[in-house]
């Protein structure tokens, strides 16, 4: 799609939030801050919130506000962690934490490289934590999509969270707040993002379009709310389509552009690099999914499904429906999506 998204141009100010509680909770949080944790499902809008509170709450967001999603830790490998230009330079040469094995005499910790993901990340948020903010009195951490946070740096994070609870204010995004510890929990104020009503979403759609000088009506917003089902991100991707292939958000033009909003040549690639034994490929793009398009491990298994069923038939078809049961039950019992997904796409290049 040709230009910006309008889930990044259109970010939404604190004010235009449509979930009234949320809002008002977090409006609070500008002047008595306190660690949160913003709870809901996918697409309601929990990192665009905090990104909005951000905004009002800091005079230099861009230095005062970092956001760190999770699975650009715990779902990639530590030399992909290492060449991040984001953590690169917090993760090169010795610090105090790599001397003290030095003095010890235990030589196999010595530098950086050494560390383990628990000691990189906890390092990364020590030295964002302990920066002074740029201006106020605080700044903010965002860790998104903290349900795949392992527990043994969940304890970490808790002290860090201690050390600095005067100058940073931790803001926690996640669609399982029970994956968190109680001691972390316990220091946090739960906000939750519900999903919004069709009401809430052909609301934010309207506002979007008249800024975006699109034409449209009732219907046609109304259509693409109830396609989204509560998940807004989606439904301003549709609308967004729909604009741009049509020029207009009406009931024609949706129902006409609806069908190609999602991710079919992706996907389609995806499974061609997996069934081809390109593994690396594979995951490559399933990390874009997860990360950059921001989809939870179900949604990608959705596509995945809506992909295969056009592509494939019999045996091949049925073979798929039961890994994805298989994948969708364990991603149930915890532990990261990318993982479980991964394993699909593994099994379908067994045999390549």
């Amino acid at each position: 799609m040709d230009g910006p998204l309008w889930t990044e141009a259109h970010a939404p100010e604190l004010s235009e939030l449509p979930q009234d509680g949320a809002r008002e909770y977090l409006e609070r949080a500008i002047e008595e801050p306190i660690n949160l944790i913003l709870q809901g499902p996918t697409g309601s809008g929990k990192t665009a919130a905090a990104r909005a509170l951000a905004r009002e709450a800091h005079a230099d967001p861009d230095n005062d506000f970092v956001e760190i999603n999770v699975a650009d830790f715990f779902e990639r490998t530590k030399k992909e962690i290492r060449e991040d230009p984001r953590f690169a330079h917090f993760l090169q040469g010795q610090t105090e934490f790599s001397k003290q094995y030095r003095r010890s005499g235990d030589r196999s910790n010595k530098y950086k490289r050494n560390w383990s993901k628990r000691d990189m990340i906890a390092h990364v948020l020590k030295e964002q934590a302990g920066y002074a903010p740029s201006s106020g009195t605080y700044k903010t951490i965002l860790l998104d999509n903290a349900e795949t946070i392992r527990e043994d740096f969940q304890q970490a994070l808790r002290r860090i969270m201690e050390q600095h609870h005067r100058t940073t204010q931790f803001v926690i995004g996640t669609r399982q707040p029970t994956k968190l510890i109680p001691p972390i929990r316990s220091r946090c104020f739960p906000v939750t993002m519900r999903a919004p009503t069709s009401e809430e979403t052909v609301a934010v759609l309207e506002r979007i379009a008249e800024r975006e000088g699109v034409e449209y009506d009732a219907d046609g917003l109304e259509f693409v709310a109830g396609y989204a089902d509560g998940d807004l991100r989606r439904a301003i991707l549709a609308s967004q389509t729909a604009a741009v292939e049509e020029g207009e958000i009406t009931m024609d033009a949706a129902y006409e552009t609806i069908g190609s909003v999602g991710y079919d040549d992706e996907v389609g690639e995806m499974l061609e690099d997996a069934e081809s034994g390109a593994f690396t490929d594979a995951r490559s793009t399933l990390d874009d999914l997860l990360v950059d398009e921001g989809l939870s491990g179900s949604e990608v298994i959705d596509e995945v499904l809506s992909v295969a069923r056009k592509q494939y038939q019999g045996e091949k078809l049925a073979r798929l429906h039961r890994l994805a049961a298989d994948v969708e039950f364990e991603m149930g019992e915890g532990a990261s999506d990318r993982i479980h997904v991964s394993h699909l796409l593994a099994e379908l290049g067994r045999e390549a």
